[in-house]
């Protein structure tokens, strides 16, 4: 990648040159603990269970969770092009950086106060919280091609990459740490205020050592003055989108294979969850693409640089693991006993009177005292469906349900004539693991459907469990589900294996990465882009099959070998051929792109999930985006679309000047 020099600013000794790519790349560490903390880990699951314990269902609080996401996301898409265009005017993109991070900042500290029932308090923090994260990358992208140099943007965007995955997993694992140490809710509530404060201390750098870049003019200084100019600049560049025809297709093909990007990496989890793996095991997985994603992101990032004598090494290691990652996954899943690998069990069988894996309506069970049925309407159910409930306003009724299995979730309503109920096993108290009597708490200030009370039991078998009124109040139950047996697994082992196959990787690449100089010659930034789509349609195709824990495990580090350097590469890509001095309205174009490319494969998934009974067909389609979007990108003239770029900041630079 060539360019051509903007400004003095681009002068600058070797040392603080170094200063300021290191100040750039630790924003990817600051506003990374946003994204694994506040956005995928912990912040939904205590939107459900905890802020939005007050509204009717756990579906309705999902459903109010999605819109405050799809909102903050549009408010986003909306205001970033116009002020990326305006800080490209004036000097300014710097300061709306730094206006987004504090509102951002502001918003996720004060987290900290949101507690039971108190949904709107966190609606309306997240909005802003994630407007200020998403505004904020805006400014901090169009940073990219005034901190480094044209030849390293490739190197230095994955370096921002891999600093995230660090700084954001090294954050999620304190998080989850104080969750589990702290009573009460207050491990969330401080894991959301330690966000905002790592935020904030990790931005000091950026704004410290990284100089406000050039103006596109100086003769407009002040930011609301700009407005104006700025809407018309956007406009005329829409109107000659033509102009930026090899930018343009990019564009297009960026939003077609990153959909499918998007959608693996948002759903990665939920997808986890469906096939029957545990939550320990995800988060562990979670964790795992965080740090194993630092080194392929720097790997990525060298990928395309003609320049390191090492680059054929680093192809043959990221081939290797596309053939030697899906080769030893399948045979070790069907190697290994079922109680290492993580193999799905077989179903437990109805016996007698006992029920065996599946659900169960409430009226299935034995009932002790006065009951009645209601039926709930789906706008409090917060399901397309309405659902029966039997109800008994006796304090002293009595539910048994026999069961041949290990786990079972009892779907109940709370309210406020509902009460506490002892749930027993056998006719003998259940206790928890901390020795104390597991209750069905029933009573909430208001009434509030699907909430789930989940039982395991210590060894799989024949059962009878017991809710028995403890005189507090009622009670009102819709169904039983009784799970598939728990996957047994040695997840210590599973990682050392991963461990061992990248250990022959090494050695592979040693002795025969000579042979791939040839094929590492021919790359460059758009080339190594179509490797990770590779690489990512093989994930999808095998995907499709996985069902074991060692599987998901070789998965989840295939994935982690492409994530961040699929972004980082797609990053580095649209800068090149953008002009500079319009980086700020390019980059907010970008950020637009880049939300929208998230629409289509949840979209996909959620029919699938609906329509087809599973998820498993929606991962399989995400190949047709690898494929399609695999090739506009090929199409792409990226050599002419620098060309117009540089000729564009010229035409800037002699209209500023003159």
């Amino acid at each position: 990648m060539t360019s051509v020099p903007l400004s003095a600013e681009s002068a600058v000794d070797e040392a603080t040159y170094r200063r300021r790519v290191r100040a750039w790349t630790l924003y990817d560490w600051a506003n990374s603990a946003f994204a694994t903390t506040i956005l995928a880990a912990v912040l939904p699951t205590y939107y459900s269970q905890v802020a939005g314990a007050t509204l009717p269902s756990a579906n309705i609080a999902t459903a109010y969770w999605s819109l405050t996401l799809s909102f903050s996301l549009l408010l986003s898409a909306i205001i970033s092009p116009i002020l990326g265009t305006v800080s490209d005017i004036i000097r300014g993109k710097k300061a709306f950086l730094s206006i987004f991070v504090t509102i951002g900042i502001i918003a996720t500290g004060l987290m900290v106060l949101v507690d039971t029932g108190d949904w709107i308090l966190a609606s309306i923090l997240m909005v802003f919280g994630r407007f200020g994260f998403t505004g904020s990358i805006v400014f901090y992208d169009a940073l990219l091609p005034h901190v480094a140099k044209p030849e390293e943007q490739d190197s230095v965007s994955a370096r921002g990459f891999a600093m995230g995955y660090l700084g954001g997993g090294l954050l999620l694992a304190i998080n989850i740490a104080m969750i589990f140490a702290l009573p009460g809710t207050w491990g969330p509530r401080l894991s959301f205020l330690s966000v905002a404060i790592w935020w904030l201390i990790f931005t000091i750098p950026l704004l410290r050592d990284v100089p406000e870049p050039p103006a596109a003019t100086e003769k407009i200084k002040n930011w609301v003055s700009a407005i104006v100019p700025s809407l018309r600049r956007m406009r005329d560049t829409l109107r000659e989108i033509r102009h930026y025809r090899e930018l343009f297709k990019y564009l297009i093909a960026f939003l077609i294979y990153n959909d499918a990007i998007g959608t693996i990496i948002g759903l990665a989890v939920i997808y986890g969850a469906e096939l029957g793996f545990g939550t320990i095991e995800l988060i562990l997985a979670l964790l795992l693409v965080q740090f194993v994603g630092i080194p392929y992101s720097l790997i990525f990032g060298r990928l395309p640089n003609d320049q390191d004598p090492r680059r054929p090494l680093y192809l043959a290691f990221v081939l290797y693991n596309l053939i030697a990652l899906p080769l030893f996954g399948l045979t070790l899943s069907r190697a290994l006993p079922a109680d290492v690998s993580g193999a799905r069990q077989p179903s437990y069988e109805s016996i007698d009177t006992f029920f065996g894996t599946g659900t169960y309506p409430a009226d299935q069970g034995v009932f002790g005292g006065t009951w009645n049925e209601i039926i709930v309407p789906t706008n409090q159910t917060g399901t397309d469906q309405e659902v029966l409930y039997l109800v008994s306003q006796d304090p002293a009724a009595r539910f048994d349900f026999p069961l041949n299995g290990q786990n079972i979730d009892i779907f109940y309503a709370s309210g406020p004539t509902y009460g506490n109920f002892n749930v027993l096993v056998n006719e003998v108290p259940l206790l928890d693991e901390d020795g104390l009597p597991v209750i069905l708490e029933g009573f909430n200030e208001t009434e509030r459907y699907g909430n789930v009370l989940e039982i395991s039991l210590a060894e799989p078998g024949q059962y009878t469990v017991s809710l028995i009124g403890t005189g507090s109040g009622g009670i009102a139950i819709s169904e039983v589900q009784i799970a598939e047996p728990v996957r047994e697994n040695s997840l210590p082992l599973i990682f050392a294996l991963l461990l061992g196959v990248q250990v022959i990787g090494v050695a592979f690449t040693f002795v025969f990465g000579r042979f791939f100089a040839p094929l590492a010659n021919t790359l460059n930034t758009k080339r190594s882009i179509v490797v990770a789509l590779v690489l990512y349609t093989a994930i999808a195709i095998w995907g499709f099959f996985v069902d074991t824990t060692v599987e998901f495990w070789f998965l989840a580090w295939m994935i982690a070998i492409v994530q961040g350097g699929s972004q980082a590469l797609s990053r580095s890509l649209f800068s090149a051929m953008s002009p500079t001095l319009k980086s700020g309205e390019f980059f907010g174009l970008y950020g637009v792109m880049e939300k929208f490319s998230s629409v289509i494969g949840p979209l996909i998934f959620a029919f699938a999930a609906t329509q087809l009974g599973s998820s498993r067909p929606a991962i399989l389609s995400l190949i047709l985006f690898f494929i399609i979007g695999g090739f506009l990108l090929l199409r792409v003239n990226v050599e002419e679309g620098i060309r117009v770029a540089q000729a564009e900041d010229a035409a800037v630079i002699k209209a500023a000047t003159s």
